[in-house]
């Protein structure tokens, strides 16, 4: 019997941005205050303004609001890219490796389907991986 996960020998994965990530279906891309403090310097507003404007409660969390269509409100649609990109909050730096993609081999198959990136690229290792996962539980 072994403790490793069915992804010991590790996992591709290269963004490749697509954007497939940021769209679909409508969900949560949950916020604490750091990212929010860092989300609202990049786009040169007030914290207090960042969060009226983009941010959401969700009980006692809080989340990026979405468009109508369940886009991400800083995904372009026309450049396919993050307007925040270079403070994007973890849960998405931290894509595609989440609990919930990784549960099974057939999780995976089926993130491999939805995101061209994941199964392609360089090989990240175990340890990489389970720090990634740590960060956020999706």
């Amino acid at each position: 019997m072994t403790d490793k996960p069915w992804y010991a020998e590790g996992l591709r994965f290269e963004c490749s941005e697509c954007g497939n990530c940021c769209t679909g279906a409508p969900g949560y891309v949950w916020l604490n205050q750091d990212e929010i403090q860092k989300m609202a310097e990049t786009v040169e507003m007030a914290v207090e303004e960042f969060e009226q404007t983009y941010v959401r409660k969700v009980g006692m969390r809080k989340s990026l609001k979405e468009h109508s269509n369940g886009d991400c409100v800083f995904f372009d649609n026309k450049t396919r890219h993050c307007q925040v990109y270079s403070a994007r909050p973890r849960q998405c730096k931290t894509w595609p490796f989440w609990d919930s993609n990784l549960k099974t081999e057939q999780e995976w198959k089926e993130t491999c389907d939805f995101c061209p990136g994941s199964g392609t690229g360089p090989l990240y290792d175990i340890e990489t991986i389970e720090q990634r996962r740590r960060e956020i539980r999706i």
